[in-house]
Parts: C-alpha cells; sequence; structure tokens
C-alpha cells in the first residue's frame, strides 16, 4: 500500500501568513481608530468649548453688570461665576446623565452619574467623550444665567442658587435630552430642527425669566424713576465678547471641523449684524437718535434667533431671521413690557424668550432648499413649521409650569427677594460686604 505523504508546504504557507497577519493587524487596528477619532474635529471642540464658557465669563457677566446700578454689579458677577462653577458640578454627578445616558423620550437615566463609563479611550463621534461632555456642560453654565437679566437687582443669593439647582435638574436636562440625545428623545423623533439650542436654551431660559420677573415682583421705583445703566461702556464690552463666543456656541455644534462648522459661523455673522442695524433703525426712527444699549441689544437677539437655525439655513435665511428678531426683540423689550406691565431688569425674556421662539419657528421656513437652506426635516414647509410650534408651545407650557412651581418651593424654604433696606442699599454690600466700586482711590 502506497502511502501518501502529507504536503507541508501548505501548511508552512499557512503559518507565513498568519505571522504576518499578527503584525499587520494591530497597526490595522490603529488606523481604524485614528480615522474614528479626528485630531483636526476634537482641536475645533476644545476651541468652541472655551469659546462658549467665554460667552457666560466674563462676556454674560458684563454685558448684564454694565445695565445694573452700580450698587449691584458685583451681585450679578458674582451670580454668573456662583452658576459656572455650580451648574459644572451639577453636571458632572447626574446632569450629563440625565441629559444624554439613554434613549427615553423625556429622560436619559443615570446610567452615567458621575461621569461613569468616561474615559479618555471613550469617543463621542469622533472626538473624545471629555470633550463632548464639556462642550455641553457650557450650554447648562450659560442657560441659567441668562436668567440673572430677568430678577438682577433684587434676588436673593441662596434663592438664586436654589432656583438655578432645582431648575437645571427638572427642566434644563430633560429638555435637552429631548432635542439631542438623538434617536428616542421626544424632539428629536418628532423631526425638530434645534442646532444650537433655541428650545433648550433660549425659550427654556427665556420663559422661566419671564416667570421669575412676575413672581418676585418689580424693583423699588421701576416706572417711577429713571433706573438707568450705570456702565454702557463694561456692557458694551460684554456684549462683544458674547458675539465673539456665539460662534463657539452655534458653530460648535457642527461637533466638527467641516463645511456645516462654516455654514452656521457664517450664518451667525450675518444674523447679528442685520439685527443689530435693524435695532438701530427702529430707534433711530422712533427716537431721533440710535443708542449704543440699542445696537448691542439687537446683536444679542440677532445671535439668539439664528441659533436654532444656524445648521440648517443658508445666507437668504440669515437675513431674513436677523430683520424678524430685531424687529420682534424690539417689541418684545419695550411695546410688551410696557403693556403687560411686568419688570424683566436687563430683558432676558424679550431678548432670549421672544428670539428663541422667531428663531426656532422661522427655521422651519428658511431650512427649505428653495430659500437656500441645507432641506427640511420632514416633507413640506407647513410640515416643519408645524412640528417647530409644536416643540416651542411645549418647552413654553413645560418650562413655565415647572418654574413657577420651583419658585414657589424656593419661596417656602428661603423666600426669593430681599428686604427693602437691602434693595435699597444695593445687593453688592447687603449680600457680599463688597463693592465694586471704590471712590477713594
Amino acid at each position: 500500500m502506497k502511502i501518501k505523504i502529507p504536503n507541508h508546504r501548505p501548511k508552512k504557507s499557512w503559518a507565513i501568513m498568519a505571522l504576518i497577519f499578527l503584525v499587520i493587524f494591530p497597526s490595522m487596528a490603529l488606523a481604524e481608530e485614528a480615522a474614528v477619532l479626528s485630531s483636526g474635529d476634537t482641536a475645533w471642540m476644545l476651541t468652541a468649548t472655551a469659546l462658549v464658557l467665554f460667552m457666560t465669563i466674563p462676556g454674560l457677566s458684563l454685558f448684564y453688570g454694565g445695565m445694573v446700578r452700580s450698587k449691584n454689579i458685583l451681585s450679578v458677577l458674582m451670580q454668573c461665576f456662583a452658576i459656572t462653577s455650580l451648574m459644572t458640578l451639577l453636571w458632572v454627578l447626574y446632569g450629563y446623565s440625565i441629559a444624554f445616558g439613554g434613549d427615553g423620550p423625556f429622560w436619559g437615566g443615570l446610567s452615567k452619574m458621575f461621569l461613569a463609563g468616561v474615559g479618555v479611550d471613550t469617543l463621542s463621534g469622533t472626538i473624545p467623550e471629555t470633550v463632548f461632555m464639556t462642550f455641553q456642560m457650557t450650554f447648562a453654565i450659560i442657560t441659567p444665567a441668562l436668567m440673572v437679566g430677568a430678577f438682577a437687582e433684587r434676588m436673593k443669593f441662596s434663592a438664586m442658587l436654589l432656583f438655578s439647582i432645582l431648575w437645571s435638574t427638572i427642566v434644563y436636562a430633560p429638555v435637552c435630552h429631548m432635542a439631542w440625545s438623538g434617536a428616542g428623545g421626544f424632539f428629536w423623533d418628532l423631526d425638530v430642527l434645534d442646532f444650537a439650542g433655541g428650545t433648550v436654551v433660549h425659550i427654556n431660559a427665556g420663559i422661566a425669566a419671564l416667570v421669575a420677573a412676575i413672581m418676585i415682583g418689580k424693583r423699588e421705583g421701576f416706572g417711577q424713576v429713571p433706573l438707568p445703566p450705570h456702565s454702557l461702556t463694561i456692557t458694551v464690552i460684554g456684549a462683544a465678547m458674547l458675539w465673539v463666543g456665539w460662534f463657539g456656541f452655534n458653530a460648535g455644534s457642527a461637533v466638527a471641523a467641516n463645511g456645516a462648522a462654516g455654514m452656521a459661523m457664517l450664518v451667525t455673522q450675518i444674523a447679528t449684524a442685520i439685527a443689530a442695524l435693524t435695532w438701530m433703525a427702529i430707534e433711530w426712527i422712533k427716537h431721533g437718535k440710535p443708542s449704543v444699549l440699542g445696537i448691542v441689544t439687537g446683536a444679542v437677539a440677532g445671535l439668539v434667533a439664528i441659533t436654532p437655525a444656524s445648521g440648517s439655513v443658508g445666507p437668504l435665511g440669515a437675513l431674513a431671521i436677523g430683520f424678524a428678531s430685531g424687529l420682534c426683540c424690539f417689541w418684545g423689550a419695550t411695546s410688551l413690557k410696557q403693556k403687560l406691565g411686568y419688570d424683566d431688569s436687563l430683558d432676558a425674556f424679550g431678548v432670549h424668550g421672544i428670539g428663541g421662539i422667531v428663531g426656532a419657528i422661522l427655521t422651519g421656513v428658511f431650512a427649505s432648499e428653495s430659500f437656500g437652506g441645507l432641506g427640511l426635516a420632514k416633507e413640506s414647509i407647513a410640515e416643519q413649521v408645524g412640528v417647530q410650534v409644536v416643540s416651542v408651545a411645549f418647552t413654553v407650557v413645560y418650562s413655565g409650569l415647572l418654574s413657577f412651581v420651583i419658585l414657589k418651593v424656593v419661596d417656602v424654604v428661603v423666600g426669593l427677594r430681599v428686604n427693602n433696606d437691602d434693595e435699597s442699599q444695593g445687593l453688592d454690600l447687603a449680600l457680599h460686604s463688597e463693592q465694586g466700586y471704590n471712590m477713594e482711590f
């Protein structure tokens, strides 16, 4: 019997191939990982995160600080600084988890409490999750800080802290989840377009600010004696910082260094400029002179209104939204406030609430390719406007009702408003035993 001698050559070949594969495979894996983690995107998002933080401290702090009386400037700066620190802590403890930790329609859960699972190597798209988490943290910081403008010069510091804790937990984080958590989120599944925070930030904060202004009551002398800004110079500096920082807000929301980010930057610049000019022109026509406070407030109104639309509209849409926001926010900060009689100290609702509503609804129009937009999420403008209106209405009711309840609780626990003597003295001395200006030197 002839014995067949096995041919070992194929085995040798396979062994060599296997060895080559083992040598090459790690390189292939690293190459794949490098393709997923984009250093360019990461560098841009690090920059954008710093820009958004720059919007709150020092931008918003100085913008608001200049508009209050000199005896209250430190109280405003202190509130913005404290909110920045407090929201950072809450976002790390549980805020990020509620917003981005799950796929429920209204609540993300607590699976990422204390940033569980978020490490050096974890990714969110093409950037480290640590960077994405911190970027979103800056949004969680500035949103309650915007409300400071509604109750400036009269709210207790302790009440402000407690309100910010409860509001960010119960209102902000869930709305953020609904809009930005991805599939499963209530607004996301409705195909609502909110690129950078029309509902999440501005309508949310604006409505809460209106409720707070009404519940806390008017400043002493409101409507009877002038309550002018003590330093428009400081306000202009703050507004300029907001304008620059807003590029991180809007263009950063692309979460990538790409064409979408570039278009978001362009339309942000256009809308802001047009809104500033619109507000200036209205004042010039009505009062005979353009004001510095007017043009910077108009610019902020434009920044607000283009925020939800910045990832969806083109230059034509930016022009229209900028004009509409300048017109509508002027009406909200003047005629509407005077007619209803509430004291929204620094026009948080008139600018952010009204501007956010205008921008959110008009996004549904100018996102259409027929107006140079990048395309609707729905089949028609009517359908898109419909879901935009639903998101606006839901946010108004949700934020309004829960803000009312939270403020009632805070009033029972610590009280909302300082006493008359403290208000007359000024919150700088009454609450912090410090002065913004020492005139002796």
